[in-house]
């Protein structure tokens, strides 16, 4: 039986035309027709934010963190339920990373969780909004207004999500995309800056722009270019925002791919997760989720691994998921002094279990999957 993959990418119907169209053109480089366009039609997606398209969302969290002027002396708090760029690109600056826990039923970091990690040093705040939800966004904002704290949100698993009718991205003076391969918007690789402080435009198009004034020369604002500030090359190229051009001209269709599987998950394992001491990934309120991914979280470790097992043994090509920064050897050194205790995040991590979501799966996919995790109680009966 042919293996049903965690993620199998989607590049777009007209993905490979679009390609065509930019290789025959004569800008290939960042910031050309394709890009502009991608960037115009991302804004009203994040709330009507300023997107500027970066190579990563790697890239898009560095650039935010060098917009903010972060270095030696500064704090920031992050989640320690997080991919490592989140904090690589603190760690970048020279601050000192702070690790938060998460609350255990949004699994992302809310304010009741970074104030326990407020100092004097502390300069920003980075979110991120796990599965694409977090609440209580309001509350996390008139925290850090509250501090004098720069809100940056890691949406790369929100685009498309909304909390009490605000898109993500739209929360944060600055808000950090992705378009990998396993977003719901892919490229293979690429990102994006959403600035929503018009005090930072002209700071970030001169750092993605090799610390340059190159922006305000093609504007015609000034004679000639010249080297003005720190920065690096961020400028995602014109044949990736094609593809990112034919995966927006399909967003409806792979969207509603996604939420019939989200949705066929919710209602198909329900029972299941009740009779075995199963949570599933919950809906929370006055949010809309964007079905980026679907978790379960196994009543122990030891349940999670032999779940996990059972699926790939099926050719489910479950996974699970972050291992707690705060606990690895680089997030040790990055968070200096301190001994960031986070354990929520310790325990959901050993107990996460994520099912195969994609725009591209099929009914029978997912009722397979279905199957596969119900059987796995059966399994355990047998084997007892």
């Amino acid at each position: 039986m042919p293996a049903i993959p965690f993620n199998r990418p989607y590049a777009g119907r007209r993905a490979a035309a679009n390609v065509e169209d930019a290789l025959r053109s004569a800008h290939h480089s960042g910031d050309g027709p394709w890009c502009e366009q991608v960037a115009e039609r991302l804004s009203p997606m994040v709330g009507g934010g300023r997107v500027f398209l970066t190579p990563s969302g790697t890239d898009a969290l560095e650039l935010a963190c060098m917009a903010l002027g972060l270095g030696p002396g500064d704090e920031v708090i992050v989640p320690s339920f997080t991919f490592s760029s989140t904090a690589t690109a603190v760690q970048r600056t020279g601050a000192t990373v702070r690790f938060a826990d998460v609350d255990p039923v949004t699994l992302s970091m809310g304010a009741a969780q970074v104030a326990e990690r407020v100092t004097s040093r502390t300069r920003a705040v980075i979110a991120v909004h796990y599965g694409g939800q977090s609440s209580s966004m309001a509350e996390l904002s008139a925290l850090c207004d509250a501090h004098g704290l720069t809100l940056v949100e890691d949406a790369a698993h929100a685009l498309g999500g909304t909390h009490e009718g605000r898109a993500y991205g739209s929360f944060g003076a600055l808000a950090c995309l992705s378009f990998h391969e396993t977003k719901n918007l892919s490229s293979g690789e690429g990102g994006a800056l959403v600035v929503n402080d018009p005090r930072l435009h002209e700071r970030v198009e001169q750092l993605r722009e090799k610390g340059t004034d190159r922006s305000k020369f093609f504007r015609g604002q000034v004679d000639k270019y010249t080297w003005v500030s720190p920065g690096s090359s961020f400028l995602l190229g014109e044949l990736l925002a094609a593809v990112l051009a034919a995966g927006l001209d399909d967003w409806d269709l792979t969207q509603a791919r996604r939420h019939a599987g989200w949705d066929a998950y919710e209602s198909g394992l329900a029972s299941f997760a009740a009779d075995h001491d199963i949570t599933l990934h919950p809906r929370l309120p006055d949010t809309r989720h964007p079905a980026h991914l679907y978790y379960l979280l196994a009543p122990s470790g030891q349940a999670r691994d032999e779940l996990l097992a059972h699926c790939r043994s099926r050719h489910v090509l479950a996974v699970s998921h972050y291992q707690p920064l705060a606990e690895s050897s680089e997030g040790r050194r990055a968070s200096g002094p301190y001994a960031d205790e986070c354990p929520v995040t310790a325990d959901v991590s050993a107990r996460l279990l994520r099912l195969p979501l994609y725009g591209s799966m099929t009914d029978d996919e997912v009722d397979s999957v279905i199957t596969t995790v119900r059987a796995w109680a059966t399994d355990r009966v047998v084997h007892a």
